[in-house]
């Protein structure tokens, strides 16, 4: 039998303007806006000021609400609201994936000892109902792999690069359709996108991972000269994020620029949009597209598990009570292309099998396999005059003896200079 839901919404900005939109005309729900908490005073919007509060505890303290829906965009902020609420009894819907990310475990036992739900299709891939399929659908299917493009804005971005405009154009036009921030750091820097990946790698394989031990890489410095080289080879560059089963029980994961081929499912997915593949045991390859932001997509995910906590719907995490959870592990190789206009730097690259390389007086690439760990060393974000990106070949386990084969002090001492 499905319950009323009253909810208190803590943030009034893109999303939850539009959840309250979306609720507003939905016919099929039995749910309603009780109060909103909003931070800034006179601050102009859509509806009039007197439907906001200032105070938390207006919403906290009213035991008549039931859910908060938490949308806001400080996470230490969002978790003492969570958690209190959690504390009252009530059930919390959120999209804030830093917040998830950085305190998943926290949550789920602090949710679970209150006797209440928390859920958050939102906060991965819009639109997109990933986290509710890998529960639901693939409870039973052993996931060997999940990966795709999390960040609608740097997908966008990529697009346009590959049509051949500069970084900083791309991104200029992202900005002005409010596909990225003033300071886009969190997208272009792969942050966003690996906020996520953490969430995903908890429902697919069970395994909790801090912010520190996943990498991430972004888009920030690629050049021309590196779109023109992925479109020359019949390549399109994805900012990815990538989850496999490596070895005999390990999941490597990451975030970063992937040239892929035409075969991908996820090659012909363009500018704001979203995708995943997941790939499991018995139902094989799968790709869920849909809007990764926005105000409309994201709300709408944050409406369905509003209408799913109706029914009391909860997450089981049944991935992560197997008698062995697999291990999170950089220890492996993958194959990269390495673009700069440092021709020394590319020379030294701590390649263990260099494939090809170009000079020139302009630019200077070259391809090859590395120690993953090698790549975690460093700080490519701050690297202006680097790109890199991971191509097509499947990750591979590292031998012991091609790890310690591996010298990159001439290259630590470029990239200081």
């Amino acid at each position: 039998m499905r319950k009323k839901l009253k909810i208190g919404l803590f943030g009034f900005g893109c999303v939850g303007q539009g959840l309250y939109e979306v609720l507003n005309q939905s016919q099929l729900l039995d749910a309603k806006i009780e109060k909103i908490v909003v931070k800034t005073k006179g601050k102009k919007r859509a509806i009039a000021e007197e439907n906001f509060s200032y105070i938390a505890d207006d919403i906290l303290e009213d035991p008549t609400i039931n859910c908060v829906v938490e949308l806001i965009d400080d996470a230490n902020a969002a978790l003492d609201i969570v958690l209190k609420a959690f504390k009252k009894g009530k059930h919390v819907v959120s999209a804030n994936k830093k917040l998830i990310a950085e305190n998943l475990d926290l949550l789920i036992q602090a949710a679970k000892d209150a006797g209440v739900s928390f859920v958050y299709e939102a906060a991965v891939c819009g639109s997109i109902p990933i986290i509710r399929n890998i529960e639901e659908y693939y409870n039973n299917d052993a996931l060997s792999g999940l990966e795709g493009i999390c960040n609608g804005t740097t997908n966008y971005i990529l697009t346009k690069t590959g049509e051949g405009k500069s970084y900083d154009q791309a991104l200029s036009e992202a900005q002005e359709l409010g596909f990225a921030e003033s300071d886009p750091t969190l997208d272009v820097d792969g942050f966003d996108a690996k906020y996520k990946l953490q969430i995903l790698l908890k429902h697919a394989f069970g395994i909790t991972t801090a912010p520190k031990d996943v990498f991430n890489y972004g888009i920030r410095h690629i050049k021309i000269n590196d779109s023109n080289y992925a479109k020359e080879k019949g390549y399109r560059i994805k900012l990815f994020s990538k989850a496999h089963r490596i070895g005999p029980n390990q999941i490597a994961g990451f975030v970063a620029p992937h040239m892929i081929y035409s075969n991908h499912q996820a090659y012909h997915v363009e500018n704001e949009f979203n995708a995943v593949v997941v790939e499991a045991l018995f139902s094989d390859q799968q790709l869920f597209v849909g809007k990764g932001a926005g105000s409309y997509p994201t709300a709408s995910a944050v409406l369905s598990d509003i209408s799913a906590l109706t029914f009391d719907y909860q997450y089981e995490y049944k991935k992560s009570k197997v008698a062995e959870l697999p291990a999170f592990t950089n220890n492996f190789k993958v194959k990269v292309y390495v673009g700069s206009t440092n021709r020394s730097l590319i020379r030294v690259f701590p390649f263990i099998q260099r494939d090809e390389i170009f000079q020139s007086e302009s630019y200077n690439y070259a391809t090859g396999w590395v120690d993953f760990g090698q790549i975690r060393k460093y700080n490519f974000n701050q690297e202006e005059s680097l790109f890199l990106a991971i191509l097509p070949e499947p990750i591979v386990t590292l031998c012991k003896d091609e790890s310690d084969s591996v010298s990159s002090e001439e290259f630590e001492t470029l990239l200081e200079e």
